[in-house]
């Protein structure tokens, strides 16, 4: 236990803390004051007692990691750094305004947060991948907390991250449960039983310390035992009272969301009393010591494949992340419980303490992700396709958060044929297209995925790369290179009618209607569109010059959003005409030549299209 003149500066400390909470809040005419008042001391606590943190160097590999899933309750995250001395009054002043990196949720733009937060039920699952990081991949002693709203407890996400840090002995992570009893709109479903709280978290393997949250000697208490060598994480589990600290705000609903008015601030300020702007209590610095070194392989073996040999670039993706996984140390795996599927486990056979296995928990695997991102790791997140839709507001959290993380969805598309409508991904690409400064990648053969897994460690940032079940014939030489933002002309003459842009599975069939036309003297050009997102608009330009300005795509995907639309819009300043085929019925069983052809995007189909456009535009060109 602390000193009491150390209780007592914590005390000056957060009342401090408060009165720039309120005053940030209120200049903004906006925010969510009554929220962070809640968590104030349990906060203070954590930074002036427990954490270590070097407020020099943010991105220090020993500091340890702070996370408010809470991400409503900022403006005591800026106070906090306020009270530390590292932000101005000025810059709370700041707050919510355009340009101010104090926004309304946190984001990276404020130098002290890693992850943007808010959407509620995240935050868990990014401390998560920040411990797993530590434990067993730097072998650091750092400590990861998180500030856990208890409304955000409803979500099925937290207890994802719940039971998969209980797995994986997660010692590091500590969770803080802000029980202030009122939500949103309502009081929440458990209200102030916080001894409810203590049993469900338990349940999962964690241990669990229930304490006043205004109580800095029970609260410092708290920090002081959470045990790092036991194997279990630690939950805090905190009653609290929202708005605590002003008497009319506290415990009271309609005031979430809402900033105080001149006259009320004036009376808040009163009641916090005098208030020493002075006062200090430094963090504490961390330890300086150093990760644990992964010696690399001196050089990357070479791709080598036979031209003809199929392979299913599913197959070729573990492949690849075996083969780079030597030379590329930071590179990790997370895999939805769908590894000998997604050839994952051939990752895992070579690199079996960089593959970590997360379950049928898909948003809890993309928040662990990021986390693991933010520690320097290249994660790679595999399972089927369609499964990540489950994960998307995840996914769409981590790209404003400066992500590293590279997305494999297998079994895209009707192509995967018997298993039905259920596994197939028909909407994915039009899912990832739309994320913010996302990279989107779909291979054909087995040289292309591996070079493009190649590209996406290569290149920082937010990638997919779709990856398809059926075996597919290799087409592309060994050396053949793949860039974002490129494509390939796999056929072309002189008097080709049409272009046609494909790409994945449809590519062959693109070839095979070539065959089928040819035999009608009927040539056209085919193009690999592998990068959907940027695609190449100068070779498409191009090429629909010189095939009198028609194009036909054609995708094993919704029509809605993907390939397709991707054309369209690099088009859109051209006079071309595009024609898209794409999965327009809703799909069943069966093999995948017949959903082929039931969505109209077969070999067979791509050629009775052909024959309609070039007839109905009256410019056929035939072989003499």
């Amino acid at each position: 236990m602390p000193a009491s003149t150390d209780i007592k500066r914590l005390r000056e400390l957060a009342k401090l803390v408060r009165y720039y909470i309120i005053r940030g809040t209120t200049k903004a005419g906006s925010g969510h004051p009554t929220s962070s008042l809640s968590a104030t001391d349990l906060m203070t606590a954590l930074f002036f007692h427990t954490l270590r943190f070097d407020l020099k160097n943010p991105s220090h590999p020993n500091n340890d990691r702070v996370i408010f899933s809470k991400g409503h309750a900022s403006p005591l995250l800026y106070a906090l750094y306020a009270a530390a001395g590292s932000i101005s009054e000025k810059e709370i002043d700041s707050l919510r305004k355009f340009g101010s990196p104090l926004e309304g949720h946190p984001t990276p733009n404020f130098k002290y947060v890693e992850v943007s937060s808010g959407s509620l039920g995240q935050g868990l699952s990014v401390g998560f991948g920040m411990a797993l990081n530590a434990k067993y991949l730097d072998k650091l002693p750092y400590k990861t907390y998180v500030l856990l709203g208890d409304s955000e407890m409803a979500e099925g996400s937290v207890w994802e991250a719940i039971e998969l840090s209980s797995y994986y002995r997660l010692d590091n992570l500590i969770g803080i449960i802000d029980v202030n009893r009122l939500g949103q709109s309502q009081e929440t479903m458990l209200g102030h039983h916080v001894e409810e709280y203590r049993k469900r978290v338990e349940s999962f393997g964690w241990s669990v310390k229930v304490v006043d949250g205004h109580k800095l000697e029970q609260i410092v208490s708290a920090y002081d035992t959470v045990n790092s060598t036991n194997g279990k994480p630690t939950m805090i589990v905190a009653k609290t009272i929202k708005g605590k600290g002003v008497s009319f705000l506290e415990d009271k609903g309609g005031w979430h969301g809402k900033a105080l008015s001149a006259e009320d601030y004036e009376k808040a300020i009163k009641e916090l009393g005098e208030i020493d702007m002075g006062v200090k209590m430094s963090i504490k610095k961390p330890s300086d010591l150093k990760a644990k070194k992964v010696i690399a392989a001196k050089k990357i073996e070479p791709v080598n494949y036979k031209k003809g040999e199929k392979v299913a670039t599913r197959k070729a993706y573990g492949n690849a992340l075996k083969r780079l996984g030597g030379y590329y140390t930071n590179v990790v795996s997370l895999d939805g419980e769908t590894k000998n599927s997604t050839f994952a486990e051939i990752f895992k056979e070579v690199y079996p303490e960089r593959f970590f296995e997360m379950f049928i928990a898909e948003q809890n695997m993309v928040g662990a992700a990021l986390g693991l991102s933010k520690r320097g790791k290249i994660p790679f997140v595999s399972t089927f396709a369609a499964f990540l839709t489950r994960a998307y507001d995840q996914i769409r959290m981590a790209s404003y958060s400066k992500p590293n993380i590279k997305f494999i969805g297998s079994h895209a598309g009707v192509s995967i044929g018997e298993d039905g409508p259920s596994q197939m991904a028909l909407e994915d690409l039009a899912m990832f297209r739309a994320i913010a400064e996302s990279i989107v990648l779909y291979p054909s053969d087995a040289v292309s995925t591996e070079k493009m897994v190649e590209e996406a460690i290569k290149n920082t940032g937010l990638f997919y790369i779709r990856a398809s079940r059926p075996a597919t014939e290799v087409i592309y030489a060994n050396s053949e290179r793949f860039p974002v933002g490129g494509s390939k002309v796999v056929l072309k003459s002189k008097n080709d009618s049409i272009t046609v842009v494909a790409c994945g599975v449809t590519l062959f069939e693109a070839l095979k209607a070539a065959d089928i036309l040819s035999k009608k003297s009927v040539n056209i050009r085919v193009i690999d569109a592998y990068s959907i997102k940027p695609i190449d608009k100068k070779s498409l330009k191009k090429a629909a010059a010189e095939t009198n300005n028609l194009l036909i795509t054609v995708e094993d995907h919704r029509i809605e959003g993907g390939l397709g639309d991707s054309v369209l819009e690099a088009l859109s300043d051209t006079p071309n005409k595009v024609y898209k085929l794409a999965v327009t019925k809703i799909p069943t069983s069966g093999k995948p030549e017949e959903l082929l052809d039931l969505e109209g995007i077969s070999a067979k189909a791509l050629a009775q299209k052909v024959l309609a456009v070039l007839k109905s535009k009256g410019n056929e060109k035939r072989r003499p």
